[in-house]
């Protein structure tokens, strides 16, 4: 299996500005933001950064930290756009700042896939804040959203507001994703497109436990048979765990043995501004019909 690589190149109101040793400087819109990246290795190309903030991580390597602001920002966040897409930016407590910028090219090749497609149906599962959701039913796609978090899956929700899309055929359901998977394919539904973000560990909305090693396989196997003849794409994406692309792809080759298509496997990648070099940040499968 040949591994390649997707790079999200800058756009008006996200780019990466400077990496280097363990640490990435970025804007959103209108503020710059220093946050902990142990896959930039290199010397900055700049030794002189000035952020609004920085999160500080914790000693504890799977977790932990607090933002340290040196200038002020919007307590409640401020709006960002992808394409047609509005939402809202603001640091959480988990480093991140309402959105993955690295999922710029994932969103854009899904569109990709689909196009022609009458009434393309698409799950998007982990969806988050749902950035990902709404640039699939900007293109015209029917959307089911699926998060354990009643937070997010509400942040979402203004962010449809926020970009014009509330009258978007999409479902916002607060639902584990493993049973969500499971149950549909006892319904015997089935999907043009599927994206798959699953986190690292997490827990479901009635306490259901996720460890992404112990859950991926059986999540696959469903996924895989919520994809039929006319189906067009499956994106899974991984992060911070140890595991390599070439796992991920050899896994859903299993899976999707028999459906056709193609299965590939790289790493997602961030360009920067600087020097135009490529950080890493996630590895990635990916099943497609052509």
């Amino acid at each position: 299996m040949n591994l390649i690589t997707l790079t999200g190149e800058p756009w008006r109101d996200y780019g990466l500005i400077d990496s280097g040793h363990g640490r990435k400087l970025e804007r959103y819109g209108d503020y710059r933001f220093v946050r902990p990246e142990p896959q930039a290795l290199w010397a900055p190309a700049s030794g002189e950064w000035t952020a609004h903030g920085e999160f500080v991580p914790g000693a504890d390597e799977d977790g932990g930290g607090r933002w340290r602001f040196d200038r002020p920002v919007p307590e409640r966040g401020w709006p960002l756009a992808w394409q047609e897409v509005r939402y809202t930016a603001s640091p959480t407590p988990f480093r991140h700042l309402g959105f993955f910028p690295d999922m710029a090219p994932v969103w854009t090749w899904l569109r990709d896939q689909l196009a022609g497609t009458r009434d393309p149906q698409f799950l998007n599962l982990f969806g988050y804040t749902g950035v990902g959701t709404l640039a699939l039913a900007a293109a015209g796609a029917h959307c089911v959203h699926v998060d354990a978090s009643k937070k997010s899956v509400e942040a979402a929700r203004a962010n449809a507001a926020l970009s014009g899309m509330t009258d978007k055929p999409v479902r916002w359901l607060v639902e584990d994703a493993t049973k969500f998977a499971a149950r549909e394919v006892r319904r015997g539904r089935r999907y043009d497109a599927i994206l798959l973000d699953p986190p690292k560990w997490g827990r479901g909305p009635n306490n259901e436990l996720w460890k992404l090693e112990e859950g991926l396989p059986g999540l696959i196997r469903d996924v895989a048979a919520l994809i039929d003849g006319e189906s067009r794409a499956v994106f899974l994406t991984v992060y911070a765990v140890r595991m390599s692309a070439l796992a991920i792809g050899e896994l859903m080759a299993q899976a999707f043995a028999g459906k056709g298509g193609r299965v590939e496997a790289g790493e997602l990648g961030v360009r920067e501004e600087a020097r135009g070099l490529t950080l890493p940040t996630a590895i990635f499968a990916r099943w497609s019909r052509d």
